[in-house]
């Protein structure tokens, strides 16, 4: 149960934050938490079901291999576990007549970012332990939280704008891109330093991601 905590703990912080810094027109609770359960649940599940038709049609054994874990961190993981958060977000969220503001999409793309990455770290560290509980902490429960504001940020822009597609798909690429890039420094380990790439990769989203949330209040009608 105590790892169960810990693994949590880091979740709850950056629903807090996300959460204050919707100041002006706050989402209703039970909204936030059921889209956290869609990301916890049902994303969860898209993403295992993928996977296995990914294994199926695309093995890639090799570890060693640049190339096939370039592929494997943009394509099998990448566009995954993205997507499999972007179809709730565009499909349910993006429906609700509480999303009346673009700094909206931000906030439910977080909440469905940190359901699955609940689910996911609590299994990540009931295997490693609070090593592994504490490593995360840092890097991949941040990192699940920017991609989430990424593609929170344009599909927030999507739902007011007659460019829809293109905005929802933007947001869509940039968090596949930044899940892909911070994976794939991680993949390649046997490269000496290059994990390097993977900080670098999570420091330039935390910036990008800071700047949405700021652009998206700046601009949010319900300001005073």
């Amino acid at each position: 149960m105590d790892l169960i905590l810990i693994a949590l703990a880091p979740i709850c912080v950056v629903i807090i934050y996300i959460y204050f810094k919707d100041k002006y027109e706050k989402e209703p609770k039970r909204l936030l938490v059921l889209n956290f359960l869609l990301g916890a649940i049902v994303s969860i599940i898209i993403t295992t079901i993928i996977y296995y038709v990914f294994d199926f049609i695309l093995p890639l054994p090799n570890h060693t291999s640049i190339l096939q874990q370039f592929i494997k961190a943009f394509l099998v993981v990448g566009f995954t576990e993205e997507f499999s958060k972007y179809i709730i977000v565009r499909y349910v969220a993006q429906n609700y007549k509480a999303f009346n503001e673009p700094l909206d999409g931000i906030v439910y793309a977080v909440m469905v970012s940190m359901g699955f990455a609940a689910t996911e770290n609590i299994f990540y560290v009931l295997e490693g332990g609070y090593a592994t509980a504490l490593a995360r902490a840092f890097t991949a429960i941040p990192a699940h939280a920017t991609f989430g504001i990424l593609m929170g940020y344009f599909m927030g822009k999507a739902k007011f704008s007659n460019n829809r597609i293109s905005l929802n798909l933007t947001g869509l690429f940039l968090a596949i891109l930044f899940h892909g890039s911070y994976d794939f420094f991680l993949f390649i380990d046997f490269v000496p330093g290059i994990w390097i790439g993977a900080i670098v990769s999570l420091i330039v989203g935390i910036i990008l991601s800071l700047k949405a949330i700021k652009r998206h209040q700046k601009n949010s009608q319900f300001k005073q």
